[in-house]
């Protein structure tokens, strides 16, 4: 199988005309009055190529717009490529890494062997330079992105290795822009790894294979250890939930747990429990989906995954943060030894659960993992999952439903979330909803009305979390790309791993 595209990222001292390389990016803004100093000496270097470009509207800096230039030998770059930045009182950290992305996914197009930005140029006074250098490294990951490891027909030579620098002529922003570009190396990293192990079908990841995997990212890293549960010992465990799920496949369930120990410790440090759904593939069971679209059933994994990769970049960090990664894999499969609608499951906390609908699997084996978390003594836990549909009605494809039952965790993940670019909602949770989650045959069922389902679903998860600070993150919709509408962009999105990855750091911080 092919590797996916590896990145090279680093820092140059040089002047931009001066620079020898395949391809040159420089930001412009659509409300700027005139170039910036950077474009306004290439322009004269170039023979007023750069305003012509624009005084023939052909440019007009809006964001994810690109134009390119042929330098004709008049520079040392051999091309120019103009990156769209938006406004410049409304550009966000979003709007970087987007242009970002773009850039790195021309440069791919194009076979460009050495990408060199200067796009902290024109952002000079409004943001760090340290976190600038970190959103610019996790676009060019995003664009530079190709999922394309059983294609087995190369014709197009595709880069294997995208050679990306930033330059400037300032030291110590170069010193900023290099630290941010590490840690952004590490999510971006992240975030390609989860795509990847996301994007693989259902008969390549099985719980079985993914925990193979995660016992992959452990080798060699110390402070992260992985601990795996086959369906034995969840029946030894009694966790009913994950049982019943995968009971319908020959690919038995798995209860993978990974634990992050800072070296050195972090006595301060809350223990943090990130858990996520990961149902290798979801074919809804005896409550059997349609066929239309049932192959994108492989993304059901996305929650765990995520939390897989951020486990992953946690540990790179190096970050004084304890964190466990609890992740529930099942298969949902229809078969002779399927749980059925109408079955009463006992789950690992005791609580028992009506079955109504076989398709309602997530918050069946979350439930169980929550409560492992409560079980390890977690003070802060976090969910995350492709649960509902519901939830891609009242949102649509552009952000994740947030849920939870304290306030200032609901703040700590939004601020992650406008740092990531990674977008939440705030939605509602609570007894009115949790009303609709009782069974008269159970303590709970597994569905509730078709009204305000993604809230429902939440409410029945909080009930196995007690009264530990919990968030519970529904990302049904935006767990994929679709019809590769984004620079990069096919198949999984890797959601999460920003986001989770952003909330630790801030946690680290503090």
């Amino acid at each position: 199988m092919k590797e996916i595209i590896k990145v090279d990222l680093k820092t140059r001292k040089i002047e931009t005309g001066k620079c020898k390389t395949d391809l040159l990016c420089v930001g412009m803004f659509s409300d700027a009055k005139g170039l910036d100093k950077t474009c306004k000496e290439l322009d004269k270097q170039l023979d007023g190529a750069i305003s012509q470009l624009i005084n023939l509207g052909d440019f007009k800096g809006k964001t994810g717009q690109t134009a390119m230039l042929y330098t004709n030998k008049e520079i040392a770059a051999s091309r120019i490529i103009l990156a769209g930045l938006g406004e410049k009182k409304k550009v966000t950290l979003d709007s970087v890494r987007d242009a970002a992305a773009n850039i790195s996914n021309k440069a791919v197009e194009l076979k460009a062997g050495q990408l060199s930005i200067t796009l902290q140029s024109a952002l000079s006074g409004k943001f760090d330079m340290v976190t600038v250098g970190q959103v610019i490294a996790e676009g060019l990951y995003i664009g530079s992105y190709r999922y394309d490891e059983y294609i087995t027909k190369d014709d197009d030579g595709r880069l294997d290795c995208l050679k990306a620098e930033l330059i400037d002529t300032d030291s110590a922003k170069l010193r900023k822009l290099n630290k941010g570009l590490s840690s952004g190396a590490i999510i971006g990293k992240a975030q390609s790894y989860a795509r990847t192990i996301a994007n693989r079908p259902g008969n390549v990841i099985t719980p079985q294979s993914l925990a193979e995997e995660a016992k992959k990212i452990t080798k060699g890293v110390k402070e992260l250890s992985c601990t795996v549960f086959d369906e034995k010992q969840l029946q030894q465990k009694g966790m009913g939930g994950i049982l019943a799920v995968g009971s319908g496949s020959k690919n038995k369930p798995r209860l993978i747990v990974l634990r992050y120990t800072p070296k050195g410790g972090a006595a301060k440090s809350p223990v943090i429990g990130l858990v996520g759904k990961a149902i290798t593939f979801d074919s809804g069971g005896i409550s059997i989906k349609p066929a239309a679209n049932m192959d994108q059933m492989k993304f059901d994994k996305s929650g765990g995954i995520a939390v897989l990769a951020t486990m992953k970049a946690v540990a790179e960090m190096g970050l004084k943060v304890n964190v466990y990664g609890i992740i529930p894999a099942a298969e949902n499969m229809p078969g002779g030894s399927s749980y059925r609608p109408g079955d009463i499951v006992s789950t690992f906390s005791g609580k028992t659960v009506e079955v109504q609908n076989t398709d309602a699997e997530g918050r069946m084996i979350l439930c169980d993992a929550l409560h492992y978390a409560v079980k390890q003594n977690c003070d802060v836990i976090v969910d995350i999952a492709t649960l509902t549909g519901a939830c891609v009605v009242a949102l649509g494809k552009y952000m994740a439903g947030l849920m939870g039952n304290d306030d200032n965790l609901i703040k700590q993940l939004k601020k992650a979330s406008k740092d990531s670019g990674e977008r939440l909602w705030h939605l509602p949770t609570g007894p009115e909803y949790l009303e609709e989650m009782k069974s008269k045959i159970a303590d709970l069922k597994n569905t509730g009305s078709r009204w305000g389902g993604a809230c429902t679903a939440s409410a029945f998860l909080g009930e196995f979390v007690g009264e530990t600070k919990w968030a519970h993150i529904d990302m049904a919709g935006v767990d994929m790309f679709e019809g590769g509408n984004k620079a990069g962009g096919v198949g999984s999105r890797g959601f999460g791993v920003r986001l989770l990855t952003g909330f630790l750091q801030n946690i680290n911080k503090k």
